[in-house]
């Protein structure tokens, strides 16, 4: 008996199945098909996506490696195309690394770069800041002491993320001012900062050996 109801329940199942294929059986095929072309094609665009990001790669180095060798107008040629043209993360590296060649030959024009990209509000917060840190940088030798301190304060507080760079130029800021006292604040953050790393901090110690020499007089 157990045999009999087994079969009646398998020519039941397969009685179903045969009426469900015959109801379904196009759509089953038809999404199947969906299925594979999908697949299918975002291999196709992965392998495509992913040769145009190593297109740019290729552009980027060889731009980098101009910049190396002293051809500054043509690393700045490619750096101009991969700005407008290449892919979002790539377009960011390339703005970047531009404002940097430009520095070389003209750091004004350099700082005013770096100035656009630390006013982009598409950027990150965090590479707007180290643009605004790279403009004041520049401006050092090129800006009286109270714009640098306008410009870096804001970044060089406790939490700041470049802070210790900020503290830094501010404190050169000053020095070249001659305002010692000044320094002598953005050096002692520095020194009382257990995170600022060892080699700025021995550099640090070069710097407050200036701040008490104070002012040197020269005589004609």
């Amino acid at each position: 008996m157990a045999d009999i109801f087994r079969e009646i329940d398998e020519e039941v199942r397969r009685d179903k199945a045969a009426a469900l294929w015959k109801k379904y059986g196009t759509l089953i095929i038809a999404l199947a098909v969906i299925a594979v072309v999908a697949v299918a094609g975002w291999q196709v665009w992965l392998h495509r996506e992913q040769q145009a990001s190593q297109a740019v790669g290729a552009r980027l180095e060889e731009a980098l490696r101009a910049s190396r060798d002293n051809r500054g107008a043509e690393a700045e040629s490619i750096l101009v195309e991969l700005s407008a043209n290449a892919p979002a993360g790539y377009r960011q590296i390339a703005r970047f690394r531009l404002a940097a060649e430009t520095a070389k030959r003209d750091p004004a024009a350099g700082a005013t770069a770096f100035d656009g990209l630390a006013n982009d509000g598409s950027l990150d917060q965090l590479y707007r800041d180290l643009a605004r840190l790279r403009a004041g940088m520049l401006r050092v030798d090129l800006a009286p002491y109270a714009e640098i301190r306008t410009a870096l304060e804001p970044l060089a507080t406790p939490q700041g993320t470049w802070r210790h760079s900020a503290r830094e130029f501010l404190g050169i800021a000053a020095l070249r001012a001659n305002l010692f006292e000044d320094a002598g604040r953005w050096f002692d953050a520095i020194v009382t900062d257990p995170q600022s790393p060892q080699v700025l901090r021995q550099r640090t110690e070069l710097y407050l050996a200036l701040v008490r020499g104070g002012a040197v007089e020269t005589r004609n």
